[in-house]
């Protein structure tokens, strides 16, 4: 009864108070055929000391990506994050409610959040962002809920090279919209234009893309600009902001995109932290909340929530999300490593990333039958090998090397992916890992 204290005499007196016979009827509202009529598939109680044995087991079944050669990426990416990090988001400023609703017991956090905004406005090529959002899918579907409340059109047009879990949160989330996605291609641009209407409220391109392309989106801004649509662009590996061209120089109406790569470690897939920035005229329309700087009673420096036009803080029908959280203590960490990077670092960084990508493409390329098909890449690109994909990635893992994403696992549905890998390398690539892929694939191709 340790996590279940109720006695059967609490529960009758609880039914009794609220008017109800017994616990079914709370559900007399879910259809019979949606209920479950049998326990759940689960193993049996047992005591604590058990538990932790059977989690540790289990958990010790997993890879961690830092304890073999990696080059696992596809929206995710193993960097470097300084100890300085952690030590500082622990900090006592930062203590405070994870949503900072009073300002004066929460001015270390709102503060972070303002220079997390900056930071993200000047990577981005923005002029306004908001204080973070869940993670980059999510971002990418708020994004597209704001172009249609801006332009009040509801068509969305989804480049072939969006990352085809953000194309799926789109979908969900912008269920009652009309969405157009374009077949995926790994090699070369398409033409948006021909897709655009007078009823486009915009066009999601990433870049660089799920396979690495890296593209001058300057003419797709142009062609949208000209349909009155606007361009979203969704960046997932945030470090190739400190190499390529900004978004915002490349004509983006909106930005959205995912922070982990900064001060977040991989953690099986989460929590990550969501970006999103825009231009001071859609500032209205953004989603989540917006931290200002003010002055207080005293003439003192001070930080605010300046705009929250959330469902917790604003009528519904005015508001333009239901966002809950904006995963606060990944964008203190964002910004943290940030800040500790400076510009110059975040230069140097990125820079290191591209030349170990380019430095393993070129090994990978001197492989008989292995083709490297993105010929402009940031840290992340595509191969093609003479086999299944899938089948040499399993080989290698059982050499303890994750060689990357076999991209029939994203798209079963694509027979011309079945040989495609997607593979990232950043700072944290050695020249043995490198070594260990190479050879490895060496042996399991031939």
């Amino acid at each position: 009864m340790r996590y279940l204290p109720l006695t059967d005499e609490d529960r009758q007196k609880m039914l009794a108070t609220i008017g109800v016979a017994s616990v079914d009827d709370l559900f007399i509202d879910v259809p019979e055929t949606a209920r479950l009529s049998r326990p759940l598939d689960l193993p049996d109680h047992a005591g604590e000391m058990e538990v932790g044995r059977a989690i540790a087991s289990l958990a010790a079944q997993n890879v961690d990506a830092g304890s073999v050669p990696s080059f696992l990426g596809a929206g995710l990416y193993r960097h470097f994050v300084p100890a300085t990090v952690d030590y500082l988001i622990q900090r006592g400023e930062f203590l405070t409610a994870y949503t900072p609703y009073q300002p004066e017991i929460s001015q270390g956090t709102l503060q972070t959040l303002f220079e997390f905004q900056t930071q993200v406005a000047l990577l981005t090529g923005m002029e306004v962002a908001n204080a973070s959002m869940y993670d980059g899918a999510t971002s990418t579907a708020e994004a597209v809920l704001m172009a249609q409340r801006i332009t009040r059109r509801s068509r969305a047009v989804l480049s072939g090279g969006l990352h085809p879990h953000y194309r799926d949160v789109v979908q969900t989330l912008a269920i009652d919209s009309d969405i157009a996605v374009l077949p995926p291609k790994m090699e070369g641009g398409e033409d948006v234009g021909a897709f655009l209407d007078a009823d486009t409220a915009c066009v999601v391109v990433q870049n660089p893309d799920f396979f690495g392309n890296i593209r001058d989106l300057s003419e797709i801004s142009a062609a949208c600009k000209a349909a009155g649509a606007l361009l979203v662009v969704v960046v997932t590996e945030s470090l190739s902001l400190g190499a390529i061209q900004s978004p915002g120089e490349m004509g983006a109406d909106i930005v959205a995109a995912e922070g982990q790569s900064f001060g977040n470690g991989l953690n099986f897939g989460g929590p990550t932290v969501g970006l999103l920035a825009t231009q001071d005229r859609f500032l209205r329309q953004m989603p989540g909340r917006l931290c200002g700087q003010t002055v207080d009673v005293d003439g003192r420096r001070g930080w605010v929530l300046t705009l929250s036009t959330r469902e917790q803080h604003i009528r519904r029908e005015k508001a333009t999300s239901n966002i809950c959280t904006n995963s606060g203590l990944c964008a203190l960490a964002f910004a943290v490593h940030v800040a500790l990077l400076g510009e110059e670092g975040l230069r140097r960084l990125a820079l290191i990333n591209h030349e170990k990508a380019v430095a393993l493409a070129g090994k990978l390329a001197d492989l008989p039958g292995v083709a490297v098909l993105t010929s402009a890449f940031f840290n992340e690109f595509t191969i093609r090998l003479p086999s299944s994909a899938a089948a040499a990635v399993d080989d290698l893992a059982a050499r303890h090397v994750l060689a990357g994403v076999p991209l029939s696992r994203l798209y079963p549905e694509t027979p011309e992916f079945a040989n495609a890998l997607l593979v990232a390398v950043t700072e944290m690539t050695e020249e043995s890992d490198m070594d260990a892929l190479v050879d490895g694939l060496r042996e399991v191709l031939a």
